[in-house]
């Protein structure tokens, strides 16, 4: 499967890794000058982007401006031959460089063209710059999370962009099932904003049936209790959840309070969740008064649900995450053992793999004009045009 990477941080580059995770050939178009923006996004060690060495990995990499004409030719014969495009361009930018849904399926009828933009490419946001922040805000996440006397709370990572790029995997697969099916390509139209929505919960649901709107409760939740983090003695943390009538037991046995096992109120999610101060109180007394190590181990013993509150070098660290390969490391040309996420799912016969790491910019370029025909003269004058790099 040839699929081309056309998009910019973060939602689409997310969804072609996972693709060349699993063996489809990506090839990553980006501008001769500067190129995606993730090649600046996060940190870097001697000037290599180290987010770039991940999010890049198992794509070729082809530096082509499709505002040129010889540029716009150069990507109209590569989704001539591919199987699926991705772009996040705002809507009607492909139709203006003449490389639309109608030209590229008049040359190739079976391609997925999957369009991921902050707004989708119809209604009255579609023009509207469009990044996750603003997906996290106008999802309901934000407003839902951060202390009840504090403000909205934003993530501080690229949550709306990463949930999208999941489910864009998932939906370019359907798509290409259809297209296995009938031999018929066709348009995926995906916002940033719906993914989030999604799963943030049915709080439009809700409100349209009782007139509720979900308020800001810090670490606790509406639906059960005890479901906090909490301090240790040695100044570390832990979260525990009890989503299970029985764990929630187990947790109060533990901390030595079963006498509110018997109350009524005790038997349902939301009867601990009005109780949610007495509860927390209770645990969080009994975990303040031991280090982590201690609390940790009782609870797993108990059958309780608990997990340390990590940082990335405790994730690092961890024997689990370790042992069962979450993250790999992995050799690259510039920074040598390269630790990353690794696949995310593992898979019996089709396991997945890193081939290789983020490359720099256009330095497929010429390998794959070849492939596509352009002989050594052809590239050289498209350089000269600056159409690629």
């Amino acid at each position: 499967m040839r699929v081309l990477d056309v998009s910019t941080i973060l939602a689409g580059p997310l969804c072609c890794q996972i693709l060349g995770d699993y063996g489809a050939e990506v090839i990553k178009v980006e501008h001769p000058r500067g190129g995606d923006n993730m090649r600046g996004h996060g940190r870097s060690k001697d000037g290599v982007p180290l987010w770039w060495k991940e999010i890049s990995r198992n794509k070729r990499t082809v530096a082509v401006d499709l505002k040129a004409p010889g540029g716009a030719e150069v990507l109209r014969r590569l989704a001539a031959s591919a199987d699926v495009l991705v772009e996040n361009f705002r809507p009607g930018t492909l139709e203006r460089w003449g490389l639309g849904p109608e030209v590229l399926h008049a040359d190739n009828p079976g391609l997925v063209l999957a369009r991921l933009t902050g707004f989708g490419q119809g209604g009255p946001y579609s023009s509207r710059a469009g990044f996750g922040t603003l997906a996290e805000a106008m999802s309901g996440f934000a407003a839902a999370t951060g202390e009840a006397d504090g403000p909205p709370t934003l993530p501080a990572f690229g949550l709306a962009d990463s949930i999208c790029g999941i489910a864009a995997s998932s939906a370019v697969l359907m798509a290409l099932r259809h297209r296995d099916r009938t031999g018929e390509g066709q348009v995926v139209d995906l916002s940033i904003l719906e993914p989030i929505m999604a799963a943030v919960g049915p709080g439009p649901t809700v409100y349209q049936q009782t007139g509720e709107i979900a308020q800001r409760h810090g670490n606790r939740s509406t639906n059960n209790a005890p479901r906090n983090t909490y301090r240790t003695s040695d100044d570390r943390w832990v979260a525990i959840s009890t989503s299970a009538q029985r764990i929630a037991e187990r947790v109060m046995e533990l901390v030595g309070h079963p006498e509110v096992i018997a109350e009524p109120w005790f038997a349902t999610g939301g009867g601990r969740a009005e109780h949610v101060d007495l509860l927390d109180e209770h645990v969080g007394s009994w975990i303040a008064a031991r280090d982590r190590k201690t609390v940790l181990a009782a609870f797993t013993e108990a059958g309780a649900a608990i997990a340390p509150v990590y940082d990335s070098r405790d994730l690092t660290e961890d024997p689990h995450v370790r042992e069962t390969g979450m993250l790999l490391e992995v050799d690259d040309p510039d920074l040598g053992p390269l630790l990353q996420h690794n696949v995310m799912w593992r898979m019996s016969a089709t396991p997945g793999r890193i081939r290789f790491t983020g490359r720099a910019l256009g330095h497929d370029t010429d390998a794959v004009l070849g492939e596509l025909g352009y002989d050594a003269e052809a590239i050289t004058r498209l350089k000269e045009e600056e159409a690629v790099r």
